[in-house]
């Protein structure tokens, strides 16, 4: 048994954790192509979820990099943010942004499109501070060679930086269709007074920018298609009958690093079924899982069993979706799932 303390995998960024657990890998640099140094840390934003900060440095040329990535799935919906800059707390909110956020300030009409910058945690200020140093990169050559268009974006610029003086309030509008953008609210867990969140449903030209596919529009003519396996090298039919599988997962409770233990079985009279089983030794949680071993049934099926005796009690009941048990409290119930009932409960003799 190991005595180590296992800590969650993504956690909290505070000075209570003076050792964060970062990873440093050596990678390529791309603008001299000599090895330079990445740096992975995997966190979690308070009120948010889990990202991963990814930092690269090349000794050699000076060239540097910062940008996040989401530590889960693209969310099911796009999501939009409207924030009232009012004061100066507002221009520290934190803000997280991924490589689809879109940044709009209608006061001066000024954008910048998704997919044109990485994603990376910055402030509401620091965006402003990023668009201007890359309006006035190369500004000095290009009063020479273009003056006109020089002095037009020096205007602009000024515009920006009166954002920051606050003189009125201005609006602050970010849209994600990945669903992974964020702004920080100072008074959570109570609502916050100027940023709105709303939901919406991406259309298919979004979905196929994300990779999402649905099977219609999945075909072989598709590049890059995943085909499906071959059903002869079915996991199914190569695990041996006595064979319990073991995998690492992240706890479900607080995070951390578990194992999970899989075995298929065929119950008596019924099918054949997945069984899971996850222990985390870091906070005692467990959880265990039945899974279908086959698809849904064509039709649905309903139980009635009327308890005559203490044995009724005893009965072993399967449930789709559920946990697997012996004695009371349990009521055999048909499971809706998409509009559609599944067959698959099992209600078996009392054992005598």
């Amino acid at each position: 048994m190991c005595s180590m303390e296992q800590k969650p995998l993504f956690r909290d960024l505070t000075a209570e954790d003076p050792e964060p657990e970062m990873t440093e890998i050596e990678s390529l640099c791309i603008n001299c192509y000599k090895n330079g140094s990445t740096r992975l840390l995997l966190t979690r934003i308070p009120h948010y979820k889990n990202i991963v900060i990814m930092s690269f440095s090349c000794e050699f040329c000076g060239y540097e990099n910062n940008e996040i990535q989401p530590g889960g799935a693209f969310a099911e919906m796009g999501v939009r943010w409207k924030l009232r800059v009012e004061s100066n707390s507002d221009l520290n909110r934190q803000v997280v942004k991924s490589d689809y956020t879109s940044i709009k300030i209608p006061e001066v009409d000024f954008e910048i499109p998704a997919q044109s910058q990485k994603g990376e945690v910055t402030t509401v200020e620091g965006i402003i501070t990023r668009a201007v140093a890359g309006l006035t990169q190369d500004q000095e050559a290009r009063r020479i060679q273009h003056p006109e268009a020089a002095a037009q974006i020096d205007a602009f610029v000024e515009r920006l930086q009166g954002l920051r003086t606050l003189d009125t309030p201005w609006t602050l509008l970010l849209e994600d269709i990945s669903g992974n953008c964020f702004i920080e609210n100072p008074e959570a867990p109570t609502r916050d007074p100027r940023a709105v969140r709303s939901d919406f449903r991406r259309s298919t030209e979004q979905d196929h920018a994300l990779g999402i596919f649905t099977r219609e529009e999945v075909s072989d003519t598709l590049p890059g298609t995943l085909t499906p396996a071959d059903p002869s090298q079915g996991a199914f039919d190569r695990m041996v009958a006595d064979e319990v599988l073991q995998f690492r997962t992240n706890c479900p409770d607080c995070n951390a690093p578990a194992d999970t233990n899989m075995k298929v079985t065929k119950i008596p009279h019924f099918k054949e079924v997945v069984i899971m089983a996850t222990v985390c030794e870091a906070c005692g949680h467990r959880t265990n899982e039945v899974k279908s071993g086959g698809g849904i049934e064509e039709k649905g099926v309903k139980f009635e069993v009327r308890v005559a005796s203490k044995d009724d009690f005893s009965r072993d009941i399967l449930k789709v979706h559920g946990e697997v048990g012996r004695g009371a409290g349990e009521q055999a119930t048909h499971h809706h799932r998409a509009g559609r009932p599944s067959r698959q409960l099992l209600c078996a003799e009392p054992q005598r």
